[in-house]
């Protein structure tokens, strides 16, 4: 269970973090939360979907067809040249106090340690190198969060998102169904009239949302790695 707490270089001087990438870590994940402004790295290697959360929508780069699944970890770490941010900031999390934002450690997440791994704090108590990194990816984060609200608040407005159902037939014959996810629809979008248009790109969504499209053809690429799991498996 995630236990984060406020970090801090005094309680936490001599923690360290492992950056690698394993089942062993918790990176045995379906999906994880994306926004618009690291669309064009996700759309690159992952499908864009969306899902319901919270009476809203969130976007979500796929990395599996059901829970705990992620086709894209092997026995040397995470083979996709981009991962995530949402993915890429644990076992670290936004926290917000006032107006400020602070930065939040989960001490329960099997990276942590006190000798292994990237030190957070320098002995003196600096900041080090890799949680510069890190304070800049949670900010990134909290930005492409507030910049997303926008973006799914276009797409609803003008009715573009849909619900889909994926079916597949895998090399050794079983079938598979991906369903609970929505998309964009791609014909509607194209039949807004030219003031709705206008205004989804002036505010930069209508890239993102033809970004979502293009990305859906990574859906053979993910079937693929389905196959080859399944092959090596047998």
């Amino acid at each position: 269970m995630a236990k984060p707490v406020l970090l801090n270089n005094v309680d936490h001087k001599d923690l360290h973090v492992q950056t690698g990438r394993g089942a062993h870590f918790g990176d045995n994940v379906m999906s994880a939360l994306t926004f618009p402004s690291e669309f064009r790295d996700v759309q690159a290697c992952y499908p864009i979907v969306f899902r319901q959360a919270g009476g809203g929508f969130e976007a979500h780069a796929l990395f599996g067809f059901q829970e705990g699944e992620n086709l894209f970890l092997d026995l040397h770490g995470w083979e996709a040249p981009y991962v995530p941010l949402a993915i890429e900031r644990q076992p670290f999390l936004i926290g917000v106090s006032g107006d400020e934002l602070t930065v939040h450690v989960d001490l329960e997440n099997p990276r942590i340690n006190n000798a292994c791994g990237e030190r957070v704090f320098l002995p003196h108590g600096g900041t080090s190198e890799y949680l510069e990194r890190v304070n800049s990816t949670l900010l990134a984060i909290h930005q492409g969060l507030q910049q997303a609200r926008g973006f799914l608040a276009g797409l609803l407005e003008h009715q573009l998102l849909e619900p889909f159902v994926f079916d597949m037939e895998l090399d050794d014959g079983s079938q598979n169904r991906l369903a609970g996810f929505y998309t964009i629809n791609e014909e509607r979008l194209a039949a807004l009239p030219g003031s709705a248009l206008e205004r989804l790109n002036r505010a930069g969504y209508l890239l993102s949302a033809y970004m979502v499209i293009a990305s859906m053809s990574n859906f053979r690429a993910l079937i693929d790695r389905k196959n080859r799991l399944h092959a090596g498996q047998c």
